[in-house]
């Protein structure tokens, strides 16, 4: 089952410089196909161009029988295969029984220098370098593949980004664990969005561990924290409790609650 894609939720709003739109829309930001053909369905409907353009000729490149087999997967989107299917593309009738199992790899590769390559192997200076230097040394294209596709002492430093596109290309990678998740949920140093992105999505609160850590954690908005208090057990209630880190509203609602169990 493939996760959230919130680096995706900056191009529906518009809210991308063009250079950025002109990678997308050449196939060279997306690790997994279901990105990369959610933008591109994005980009051919864009202001500029010759963003539109490049992005036609992107999906032009990929065979129409990658594209079936594709759309077969039970994990395509209904508005993905809507997409193509006004085109005349439509999904292989007998698809792959464990097809949304197999990793999903980009469907067209991007041309030659277009993509920064993170994943290089640092040489000479730089492999002796920490995950941070090296991404001290990034400009913003080079930090928002790495964000995708760089190794996990990137991501750590990645998720703190300033710019929060990068901090989105993190949470929308493929590489990402659970416990990556979990710690996210608890850094106090992240951004509020990267907190509100983890809070708001299913899966990951699935995870008790992520939803102790966002509680916990004083810069998760106050609202979805008392949320996702209520489903604290009551060693971790009665901690939160005396907590002096979180806000004083959190605290004093959870005494409450943990006063009203013990009734």
């Amino acid at each position: 089952m493939i996760g959230p894609t919130p680096f995706l939720d900056f191009f529906k709003r518009g809210e991308v410089a063009r250079e950025v739109r002109m990678l997308a829309a050449r196939g060279a930001l997306a690790p997994r196909a279901h990105e990369q053909l959610g933008l591109l369905t994005l980009l051919v409907d864009d202001p500029d161009a010759e963003v539109r353009e490049t992005a036609e000729r992107t999906l032009n490149a990929i065979p129409r029988a990658v594209l079936g087999a594709f759309l077969a997967r039970s994990d395509v989107s209904i508005g993905i295969r809507e997409f193509f299917g006004d085109r005349g593309v439509f999904p292989d009738e007998i698809p792959s029984l464990d097809a949304a199992d197999e990793p999903s790899v980009p469907l067209v590769e991007a041309p030659a220098g277009a993509d920064p390559d993170p994943d290089a192997t640092p040489q000479g200076e730089d492999a002796r370098l920490s995950a941070s230097q090296q991404v001290a040394k990034m400009g913003f294209t080079r930090r928002l593949t790495a964000a995708f596709t760089g190794s996990r002492e990137m991501r750590a430093v990645l998720i703190r980004d300033t710019n929060k596109m990068i901090a989105a290309a993190v949470l929308s990678s493929p590489r990402l664990t659970d416990s990556e998740i979990e710690s996210f949920a608890r850094m106090s140093n992240v951004g509020e969005d990267v907190l509100r992105v983890i809070a708001t999505n299913r899966v990951w609160t699935k995870n008790y561990g992520v939803v102790l850590g966002l509680v916990k954690n004083p810069k998760t908005p106050l609202a979805m924290s008392m949320n996702l208090m209520a489903r604290l057990g009551e060693r971790d209630l009665s901690s939160l409790s005396v907590d002096r880190n979180v806000p004083d509203s959190l605290r004093i609602a959870a005494r409450k609650k943990v006063m009203g169990g013990k009734r």
